[in-house]
């Protein structure tokens, strides 16, 4: 699955996702998009899944509409040791959703 990690992710984390394409939002040069911009890049060039902290995106966009598989990952801090131990959740969340589907992995 191609999937994408907003800029407030750690990139490290991408490492833990062995199996998919992972790509960060900076990778892409996307900094500073707002989300329904985001949305609709992502859509446009494949990716299939976007993974945040950002706990405000599920009232902001209409992500069913948008076609992609959000997670988004709630822990004590965007940290990569706090975010970390979610990895497994992570992982099944990504396989488990459809597109325009949103899941929250929290400890």
């Amino acid at each position: 699955m191609r999937v994408l990690l907003d800029e407030c992710v750690p990139h490290p984390l991408k490492r833990d996702l062995a199996g998919h394409s992972v790509n960060t939002v900076p990778e892409m040069r996307w900094q500073g998009i707002e989300n329904g911009e985001l949305l609709r890049r992502m859509r446009e060039t494949g990716f299939e899944a976007f993974v945040t902290v950002d706990q405000n995106l599920t009232y902001q966009q209409n992500l069913q509409a948008a076609g992609i598989r959000v997670v988004v990952l709630a822990a004590r801090t965007n940290k990569l040791r706090d975010l970390r131990p979610l990895v497994p959740s992570l992982r099944e969340a990504l396989t488990r959703l459809q597109p325009g589907e949103i899941a929250i992995v929290s400890a």
